[in-house]
């Protein structure tokens, strides 16, 4: 285990609020006195302390108050007005930065937030994985390759992919790149969300160019037509994007893994107006499947701050772990705080997932279910590709939805792993990608992901879905 205890946080020395933090055990700097796993053990500690100091003086990337609507939001989810769809990149890319991968991703949540609202009747809540999702778990710290061994590659804001000594050492001056890639997205987001881009007037404008011909591309033409009449409708009586912001603008949020923990102390703040600490590298953050140990470091960090946080619900989540978790996180069981990320598997979701709600239920615990339904299907090819079954991807969310409506609660979310690129990554779907074309377009830097096509197909069906729980909904309030 590295040593983390020698690098002093510089953060309480750039809180700008006279007001005291409301836990008075806590403080960013915390986790360092706790185990921890899937740090990287930086080579100069002198080094990595600069570069915590300097981003511990950096400008927040997001602000108290976008983190606290979020997080509203979110409470209006756990209470079956709203869905969640959080979704983007498995691993940010420094040598993939540029405006259009940006716009792309962006533009395909646009289109599947779309299809939800319209499909389901419902508020859809859109949370990016995007502008901070650099850092990546591993199951191994080493990797060897023809009998050399060198650190395993844990994101670009850790280290290089390039399997070499030099490009494998952890280098803390990654974080500062980092740091200015996730600025200048955050910007570009606000511009594309509250600018015009995302004005409803413009759905036909929101097609990737290779999804144009596609089955889905067809099907979501024919549900902007429908929604364009609406608007016609609406505008004849007064309601156009000049009075009502609605129609041309969107909230967008980011989020990503709270990983790596010397990034995050070194971006988190006291908020002026509350006096409570608050991360500002995004706003929303979540822990994983590896790192949620009750008594470790990423859980002890992620307590004190006032952001949303994700927990990822494994199959093998023990029900008293998880109830520690929300007790450790959400003491005062605030609704928005804590959003439940089940990851579990197609073939276990309905054995596995029913303990874990009524364990929520008994308790009267207010959290939003998530399904992640992409890191437990993962599987290779005997051509040695890591790739997903667009299939056992539905199968899972199906088997979510289901348990959900049989225990008489609100599936309220889903977190998937896409992009709006031309990738061959996840086997099936309407575009029948097969083992033999995952080679055509394999571009992913660590877990294979949904294309454009592929993910706005899965939105069509989760409207589906969303239909059948809204239904019941209405058929059991009618039988009352």
């Amino acid at each position: 285990m590295p040593d983390l205890t020698s690098s002093p946080s510089s953060v309480p020395k750039i809180a700008m609020a006279t007001n005291k933090p409301t836990l008075t055990d806590w403080n960013p700097a915390g986790w360092r006195h706790k185990p921890v796993c899937q740090i990287p053990a930086y080579p100069d500690p002198q080094a990595l302390g600069r570069v915590e100091a300097e981003l511990a003086r950096l400008p927040p990337l997001v602000f108290a108050g976008e983190a606290r609507s979020l997080k509203a939001s979110l409470g209006r989810v756990a209470q079956g007005e709203g869905f969640l769809l959080q979704g983007g990149d498995c691993a940010e890319s420094f040598a993939d930065f540029h405006a259009d991968y940006i716009r792309d991703t962006f533009r395909v949540l646009l289109q599947m937030a779309v299809v939800l609202t319209f499909g389901a009747a419902l508020p859809v809540l859109k949370v990016a994985r995007m502008a901070g999702q650099f850092a990546k778990p591993r199951s191994a710290d080493m990797e060897t390759i023809d009998g050399v061994s060198l650190p395993s590659y844990r994101g670009d804001i850790i280290n290089a992919p390039e399997f070499t000594e030099a490009a494998r050492t952890p280098d803390p001056e990654r974080m500062i790149r980092a740091y200015n890639q996730a600025a200048a997205t955050h910007n570009l987001l606000r511009a594309l969300s509250q600018g015009g881009y995302a004005d409803l007037h413009k759905m036909h404008r929101w097609n990737l160019g290779f999804v144009q011909g596609s089955k889905q591309a067809e099907k979501y033409r024919d549900l902007a037509e429908r929604m364009s009449e609406s608007l016609s409708f609406m505008a004849a009586c007064g309601l156009t994007p000049a009075n009502v912001p609605q129609l041309r603008e969107t909230d967008f949020y980011t989020s990503h893994e709270a990983l790596l923990l010397n990034y995050e102390e070194a971006l988190t703040r006291i908020d002026s107006t509350t006096g409570k600490w608050y991360c500002c590298s995004a706003h929303m953050l979540w822990i994983g499947e590896r790192t949620r140990q009750p008594d470790h470091a990423h859980v002890e960090f992620l307590r004190g701050v006032e952001n949303p946080i994700g927990v990822k619900c494994g199959p093998e989540m023990d029900t008293d772990d998880l109830l520690r978790l929300c007790a450790t996180l959400n003491p005062a069981n605030e609704p928005g705080r804590m959003t439940l990320i089940t990851r579990i598997g197609a073939e276990k979701i309905e054995s596995k997932l029913p303990r874990l709600i009524r364990a929520i239920e008994r308790e009267g615990l207010s959290v939003v279910w998530a399904c992640d339904p992409m890191h437990a299907n993962t599987h290779k090819t005997a051509n040695g590709y890591k790739t997903r079954s667009f299939d056992a991807i539905l199968d899972e969310l199906k088997g979510f939805f289901a348990v959900h409506r049989a225990e008489g609660t609100h599936a309220g979310g889903v977190h998937l792993e896409l992009t709006g690129q031309q990738v061959t990554e996840c086997l099936g779907g309407a575009q029948a990608i097969s083992e033999a074309r995952l080679g055509d377009h394999y571009d992913t830097l660590c877990d294979p992901r949904l294309n454009a096509d592929q993910s706005l197909e899965m939105a069509f069906l989760i409207a589906e879905a969303l239909k059948a729980e809204r239904a019941e909904q209405r058929r059991v309030a009618g039988g009352a």
